[in-house]
């Protein structure tokens, strides 16, 4: 058996590895001659799976692999690998999203749908998900879009598989993006506000706020439009603030009532018998009367 080196016993740079690179380049020897699969290992830098072999060097995709190679080398390198790196325009390449749009007109296969999840899926009805442009992918001069950069890196590894499919007649009707103002008002307010919108709810349901001379409903409503307002995720800091202080208000006018119905007798208590601040409250309940708690 000829001599085996692992990279990290060579004095090489990454450079010198790449220039005297074997048959396969930078896809492991091991995959290809096992599973016949594409493992592409110049997607990391790393050179802790590489070995030396007959003047050439060799990247593997794993320590496991490693091991392979370096316990029998002669099965995984030419005469007697049983597979051959396929030709540069036979190997998968990842596509960007200029370089998908720069092969207008040319269209996806299988109409955009994603062949990973087709043929995993036993070609039911089911499997048929759409593909994310993100996931691009170019094989056989033919664009393929995948599902996930799961599903893409299954595609790059196994073209063979994936390459080679074809459409029901049925097809899922097209999912049209739907504008939010287009909805229905419970509809609207069940994809816009719906956090939102319970959180002020339950708060109101906690504090149950009756403001002075107004209306229990009146109240509850005003009290979950300033908190709608004081937590709106979308709002300008200064906004939040702003209503933030006008919610804080609100409710301690509300308490109001509980406080003059507590300290309140039926009798009539001269001012130096009354709680100190007493009369300045009540004087406050007073003057809400013909005040509104928006802008007042």
């Amino acid at each position: 058996m000829q001599k085996i080196n692992v990279y990290m016993q060579l004095c090489i740079t990454p450079q010198e590895l790449i220039s005297r690179l074997g048959e396969f380049g930078q896809f492991c020897p091991v995959s290809l001659a096992e599973s016949d699969e594409l493992a592409d290992c110049s997607v990391t830098e790393s050179l802790e799976f590489a070995a030396e072999f007959r003047g050439h060097y060799y990247k593997m995709s794993s320590r496991e692999n490693l091991n392979k190679f370096l316990k029998n080398p002669e099965l995984y390198v030419p005469p007697l690998a049983p597979h051959p790196l396929p030709p540069a325009d036979m190997i998968p390449k990842k596509l960007t999203l200029s370089e998908l749009k720069s092969r207008f007109p040319k269209c996806a296969e299988l109409q955009g749908y994603c062949p990973v999840t087709y043929q995993d899926g036993d070609h039911r009805y089911e499997a048929l998900v759409p593909g994310n442009i993100n996931c691009a992918l170019e094989y056989r001069d033919r664009i393929y879009i995948c599902e996930s950069k799961e599903k893409l890196e299954k595609f790059l590894r196994l073209p063979q598989r994936y390459w080679d499919q074809k459409l029901p007649y049925k097809l899922p009707p097209l999912k049209e993006p739907i504008h939010l103002t287009s909805l229905p008002l419970p509809g609207y307010l069940e994809q816009g506000v719906a956090t939102s919108l319970i959180k002020a709810m339950s708060a109101a349901g906690c504090l149950k706020p009756k403001f002075p001379f107004l209306s229990v409903k009146r109240s509850a409503l005003l009290f979950i439009a300033f908190h709608l307002k004081a937590f709106n995720p979308n709002g300008s800091e200064y906004t939040r603030r702003k209503y933030k202080k006008k919610m804080d208000q609100f409710l301690e006018r509300c308490e109001l009532i509980s406080y003059l119905g507590a300290k309140m007798t039926k009798k009539y208590k001269e001012p130096q018998f009354r709680a100190i601040d007493f009369d300045h409250k009540l004087q406050t309940f007073l003057s809400l009367k013909n005040i509104d708690p928006v802008n007042g």
